[in-house]
């Protein structure tokens, strides 16, 4: 009889020391104030359109906005302010978020999930995001974008 065996992730790698040492921090700050609180936040998202905007590369996504960021730069700022634990801004000035009904006018299919998966991690490193945070937070955004997926 064969029998599969899933591998145990290692206690005493890297990655995990990392996991620990955010857990640890998350047990009296919220990953808003880890991240810098507003000016942080600020950074990641202006980093994020900053991204999306000069790189060819995110052509698909960045079609997909207004010629002016600036409003997408509030909205964003203001969704991941609460999402991470800091003021409800998105909340307070427009209600529980939707974010597949804000997405149902564009075709968000894997492609487009992915580039936009791909920006953030871009826009969390030039913003200088230490690695521990960026490890914990990759996985969020990638179901985010699987979430607002909308191609069936």
């Amino acid at each position: 009889m064969v029998t599969e065996t899933t591998a145990q992730p290692d206690a005493n790698s890297p990655a995990a020391k990392r996991r620990a040492e955010v857990a640890a921090e998350l047990a009296n700050k919220t990953m808003y104030e880890l991240l810098g609180s507003e000016d942080g936040i600020k950074a990641i998202v202006d980093s994020f359109y900053d991204v999306m905007d000069r790189d060819e590369e995110f052509a698909l996504i960045r079609d997909m906005h207004k010629a002016d960021l600036s409003p997408m730069r509030v909205s964003l700022f203001e969704f991941l302010s609460g999402w991470l634990g800091g003021p409800p801004l998105f909340i307070e000035r427009n209600g529980s978020p939707c974010l597949t009904g804000a997405h149902a006018p564009y075709n968000v299919d894997e492609q487009a999930g992915e580039l936009w998966v791909s920006c953030m991690n871009r826009a969390l490193a030039e913003a200088e995001v230490e690695e521990k945070y960026r490890d914990l937070l990759a996985p969020a955004f990638e179901r985010m974008a699987d979430m607002v997926r909308n191609d069936g």
